[in-house]
């Protein structure tokens, strides 16, 4: 089986622990931020710990509706998460699963570095074409962005 590895870095000049503490809040943020990427997130089984199942309804601006997903890891004290989508038209067909490994890392100024790995583990021989990888990237980056610019407007929050 093979497998398409994706990665983005976004510097911060937040520090690791709001940073992930604003991240955690995802699920409420990103459909007020991002609505044409995002129209809602909701918790299906769990409380956000691991085995945790979430539906994502997307929006206009993708080409896919939903997805289905389970957390697999959460470690607050290394500012780590990861989530795997397991089902829905965001496999586009062609995948088994998208896993996602996210990691906050302190930086010397005080700030941080959000790193999201990204794994399509793929069916068969096909794999997701250069123009939807690089989509997807850009995706990531610009709600990654939009998330901090929230956190900035409602600094009471985190």
């Amino acid at each position: 089986m093979a497998s398409v590895t994706l990665e983005v870095e976004v510097a911060s000049q937040f520090p690791a622990e709001r940073v992930f503490k604003v991240f955690c809040d995802f699920d409420n943020i990103a459909p007020k931020v991002n609505p044409e990427i995002f129209k809602s997130i909701e918790t299906k089984e769990g409380s956000g710990d691991v085995g945790t199942i979430k539906i994502f309804t997307f929006g206009d601006a993708v080409p896919f509706t939903s997805g289905k997903y389970k957390v697999d890891a959460v470690d607050p004290s290394n500012y780590s998460y990861s989530y795997s989508f397991i089902e829905g038209d965001n496999l586009f067909g062609i995948l088994d699963s998208i896993n996602h490994h996210i990691k906050v890392v302190p930086s010397p100024d005080g700030g941080s570095v959000y790193k999201q790995t990204v794994i399509y583990n793929c069916k068969g021989d096909e794999k997701p074409s250069e123009e939807i990888l690089k989509k997807e990237k850009e995706l990531y980056e610009n709600t990654y962005k939009a998330i901090e610019a929230y956190a900035v407007a409602h600094p009471e929050a985190y």
